[in-house]
């Protein structure tokens, strides 16, 4: 799987699921207009970024004005695309806008994170409810729940599935134990479970997953 090549900037440090959207191209980054930008195209744009569904998508450079080029304007996504490059475009660079006219997505965010890991795509997996983010036991724990994860945070497909706190033992509750996921699941919480804190588990038993990432590499050697 390609590595998203499509980035949020300018939203809070506290969520990463909402900014201007900016995407790689020629070895740059640049901004889309927002002409005719709606909640389909950002829509897209939170689903490729693992960020859940598009809570709105505003317009005149409402997470502040980018620098360099402005890529694309006119996007037009049906909603169901899987990343912004397969959305309908007046061309690459082609536009008639300015930086005030920059497009920007809130997304609604993932209720799974990755902790402890070697780079963002591998890690403990981390589970958010009741205010509160908790650890999921490796009880039965395998490809396709760590596929499902890896596909929900944006991370490309999986490649194992480890468990005995092999990324070290998480803090807190244990939310979720014998997860057990078909793998076309689009999210972790789709998938079945003995029931929420429902577990006979120590965190010595928390599970992870190694996803194929969507490093630096992979984004400097694609073009948009």
């Amino acid at each position: 799987m390609l590595a998203p090549l499509v980035r949020l900037v300018g939203g809070s440090s506290n969520d990463p699921c909402s900014g201007r959207v900016e995407v790689y191209h020629d070895n740059q980054w640049g901004s889309v207009c927002d002409d005719r930008w709606g909640l389909d195209d950002a829509q897209v744009v939170c689903r490729e970024l693992g960020c859940g569904r598009a809570l709105s998508a505003p317009g005149r450079a409402h997470f502040g004005w980018g620098e360099g080029p402005i890529w694309l304007n006119y996007v037009t996504c049906t909603g169901a695309e899987s990343t912004l490059r397969e959305c309908r475009h007046e061309g690459l660079g082609s536009h008639d806008c300015r930086h005030s006219e920059d497009a920007g997505v809130v997304c609604e965010g993932s209720d799974i994170r990755l902790g402890m890991g070697f780079h963002s795509c591998s890690g403990r997996v981390e589970f958010y409810h009741d205010n509160q983010w908790g650890s999921v036991c490796d009880d039965l724990w395998g490809l396709d729940d760590a596929q499902v994860v890896c596909r929900e945070l944006g991370c490309g497909r999986a490649l194992s599935a480890p468990g005995r706190a092999h990324f070290g033992r998480g803090e807190g509750p244990i939310w979720l134990d014998n997860v057990r996921c078909t793998g076309s699941e689009s999210t972790l919480r789709e998938c079945r479970h003995a029931g929420l804190r429902s577990h006979y588990c120590y965190h010595s038993e928390n599970a992870g997953v190694v996803c194929e990432g969507k490093t630096q590499t992979q984004v400097n050697v694609l073009a948009f």
